[in-house]
């Protein structure tokens, strides 16, 4: 039986529960609560994430980078790089405390396999708050449907999202541009620690251009309406579609960059090939930036210590 949401009138998003696959799952989890650093400060029981329409946890997967046979034996981590990523989260967990995690920046594969391999590694739940409004109003032609007649309601909606994943604790979130516009939206964030991952706009251009039509379980970068025009350039005249591409993405990342820049912490895709020594961006993996994104989350635990521990009396 599917799952069911509705937007009422005002905007709100009513989700029918149903069955989480996640073996582990509860009534309830204890996760913290966060002040205005966006950090955890004290324990506090928590609704679990049977409220909202849950999108999936995925399977753990191989790398899509292939591993030169230059010796007779592999390390478990070069056969199962996932591996990697899964030890450096069990480091992590305890210091964690089920605190949930944002990925904001704009949608693309790499934001989408990430938030879903981090929520593996973690055993966190995975959520994509613009694929719980289309579900929500019944599809994405419905969602934009919605925004058009009713602009002011759509943003409702989007923050009553905000609002119900950010009482919950143990999820990966990869956020829409709705989620860092507002200071309404933008408090909702620091509930979690929130992560913007950014990608080349050169590299989010050619995405685009190489998919005709979007998968259901990935978000499409910009709004179809917003570029359909170019895509059906794109035999004839792909360099000119490419640039105005790069112009549109341009904007939108100059419109957005504010709200991007208020996150606890920025993985950069260029700065990780630099440090990977990659000469080619396209061979970062998610595995590759999930270990980075751990490590600035790492980062942060750490220095939440450090300021509970200087706030003890004597």
């Amino acid at each position: 039986m599917g799952t069911r949401a509705a937007i009422t009138p005002a905007g709100a998003l009513l989700f029918s529960p149903r069955p989480l696959s996640y073996s582990n799952s509860s009534h309830s989890v204890t996760s913290p609560s966060v002040k205005s650093s966006g950090f955890p400060l004290s324990q506090r029981t928590i609704r679990s994430p049977r409220k909202l329409v849950l999108i999936g946890r995925p399977q753990s997967r191989r790398s899509s980078r292939a591993h030169g046979l230059s010796s007779s034996k592999m390390s478990i981590a070069e056969l199962e790089p996932s591996l990697v990523v899964k030890k450096k989260a069990s480091e992590i967990s305890d210091e964690l405390k089920g605190t949930s995690i944002f990925l904001v920046g704009i949608n693309c594969a790499m934001k989408t396999n990430l938030g879903k391999l981090l929520a593996d590694a973690l055993r966190y739940y995975y959520f994509d708050s613009d694929n719980l409004i289309e579900q929500a109003a019944g599809g994405e032609s419905a969602a934009k449907s919605f925004k058009e007649k009713d602009e002011k309601g759509f943003h409702e909606s989007e923050t009553e999202v905000l609002k119900q994943l950010s009482s919950m604790g143990r999820l990966v979130v990869c956020a829409g541009d709705g989620a860092v516009q507002g200071s309404t939206n933008l408090a909702y964030l620091r509930y979690g620690i929130s992560i913007w991952i950014e990608v080349p706009l050169d590299l989010l251009a050619n995405e685009i251009l190489k998919t005709d039509a979007p998968s259901t379980n990935e978000q499409p970068i910009l709004e179809s309406n917003y570029f359909s025009e170019l895509l059906r350039m794109q035999n004839t005249r792909t360099r000119n579609v490419h640039a105005q591409l790069l112009e549109e993405l341009s904007k939108r990342y100059n419109e957005m960059k504010g709200g991007y820049g208020t996150a606890d912490a920025v993985v950069s895709l260029q700065r990780v090939a630099s440090q990977l020594g990659y000469e080619d961006l396209n061979s970062v993996t998610p595995e590759d930036m999930a270990v980075e994104v751990l490590k600035e989350i790492e980062k942060l635990t750490k220095v939440k210590k450090m300021m509970e521990a200087a706030a003890r009396p004597f």
